[in-house]
Order: C-alpha cells, then structure tokens, then sequence
C-alpha cells in the first residue's frame, strides 16, 4: 500500500521546493527532485542526459530516478512527501512533443502514489530562473497544466496549492494530508 506517499508536482519556479524543504523541517519525510540532480550531476560530468541535449534520455534517466525514489519511500511506514513522482515523467515528455514509451506509462500505472496530488501552480510573484531552471514563464504555465492533466488521466484528484508563503503552505498541506488519511 502506498497512500502514505504525497507528491507535489507543478511547473518550475512554483515554490515545490521551497515548500517541501519547509516539511521537511517540520519533521515529515521528503523525497527530492530528480530534475535539477539529474542535471547538475550530467554537467559536471559532461553528459547529455539534459533537458536542452537530449530530452529522450534526460526522462529516461528521470524515470530511473523516480522508481528508486518511488522504492525507497514506499518501504517506510512514515508519510512521505516527494518533489514530483513517476507521472511527472509522462508530463515532460507530453510536454516536450515527445512520444510516452509504454513502460513509462506502465511504471506510472503500477508504482501508486495517494490518490490526493498536491499541485504548486504557477505564480508571477515567485518564478524565477536559475542555473538548471531555464524554462520561460509561459513554459512554466504549461507545464503546471500538463502535470495536472496528466495525474487527473491517471485517477488522481489534484489539489491547488494556496498562493500564500511557505509556512502557510505547509499548514495547508500537512492538514490537507491528515485528511486523506482520515486522521481529521
């Protein structure tokens, strides 16, 4: 059973992060992203696993990324809250123009996550870029409702984060998770 594994999806520069560090401070279990790991770690060793060499094979290496992740998390008794989750791999590549492989679609459809997807939509006042982040804003817009589409096609209910700072946000989430786990 895997209801006690929460994802957080979005676009770039929605606050994902931010608000997970922020659970993660309040003592709740956090997986990270696999995006910006994936990326620093492909440059630092000259590889093309990267969103602007090869988008093909930057998901592939996210899938990989996201079923360890997916393993690890699923083999505690603890609520987890992870920065994206195995759909989100299914959302890129829709959102690059790019063919979903059948075992991406499969992985997405039998590594479960709670039925309750939080999503950090895009928010002007927030976005920024950085070294790994160079989606522009309307990228960001378009990804956030790709991520949406995409978990709702699954069977899951998604849920909008508040527009409101990182504290608040937690308090959102941490409340919204007691509830779907039936703990009011």
């Amino acid at each position: 059973m895997t209801d006690h594994l929460f994802i957080v999806t979005g676009g770039p520069g929605s606050g994902k992060t931010s608000l997970i560090e922020a659970l993660a401070r309040r003592g709740l279990r956090t997986m990270p992203e696999a995006g910006r790991a994936i990326i620093q770690d492909q440059v630092a060793i000259g590889g093309t696993a990267l969103p602007w060499a090869n988008r093909a094979m930057f998901a592939e290496v996210m899938l990989c990324w996201e079923l360890r992740s997916h393993r690890e998390a699923s083999a505690l008794s603890d609520v987890v809250v992870m920065d994206r989750g195995i759909p989100d791999v299914m959302g890129y590549l829709t959102l690059c123009g790019l063919p979903v492989p059948r075992h991406i679609v499969e992985a997405s459809r039998m590594r479960r996550y709670n039925t309750c997807v939080f999503l950090a939509p895009y928010w002007e006042r927030i976005f920024t870029n950085d070294a790994e982040r160079k989606q522009d804003r309307a990228e960001a817009k378009a990804t956030g409702k790709v991520m949406a589409e995409t978990y709702r096609a699954l069977g899951y209910r998604i849920v909008d984060l508040p527009l409101t700072d990182i504290a608040a946000r937690a308090d959102f989430v941490t409340a919204s998770i007691s509830e779907a786990l039936g703990q009011r």
